[in-house]
């Protein structure tokens, strides 16, 4: 059925404190660009993308945010969502992550991914998912 509606996804957003210090992390990270940026807004996308056509991540300024724990544990703030990205060589992805700000949590569950936190806490992960990158090329 088609009723006009079109929907596309803009962004992932994260609440953080420093919107521009957590943007330039995952910039840094992911090798993107910072879009924009400002006290209460940051965007990161892909190189090359004009504003609104991606989608992107978008840090929030939150001023009483709290770093969620993870694994969970009773009583402490949850994880709400994390971010998976795909890496065609993990221990070399960990390297970049840790170079970039990023720590390696100590409880891990897999040999195929890491979990690791962001410079304010939000978990994320390293995927080995080597198919996707050889189907890019």
């Amino acid at each position: 059925m088609d009723n006009g509606l079109q929907m596309k996804m803009y962004s992932f957003t994260m609440d953080c404190k420093n919107p521009h210090a957590l943007a330039k992390f995952y910039a840094a990270l992911l090798e993107w660009d910072i879009l924009f940026f400002d006290e209460e807004y940051a965007c990161v996308a892909p190189p090359g993308t004009q504003q609104g056509a991606y989608p992107g991540i978008t840090f929030q300024c939150n001023p009483q945010f709290v770093s969620p724990v993870w694994p969970d544990a009773p009583g402490t703030q949850q994880q709400m969502a994390h971010l998976d990205i795909a890496v065609n060589d993990l221990e070399k992805a960990v390297g970049q992550a840790i170079r970039c700000g990023a720590a390696v949590a100590d409880a891990q569950f897999s040999d195929n991914w890491r979990v690791m936190f962001d410079p304010v806490g939000h978990p994320f992960c390293l995927c080995l998912i080597k198919h996707i990158f050889a189907a890019a090329k």
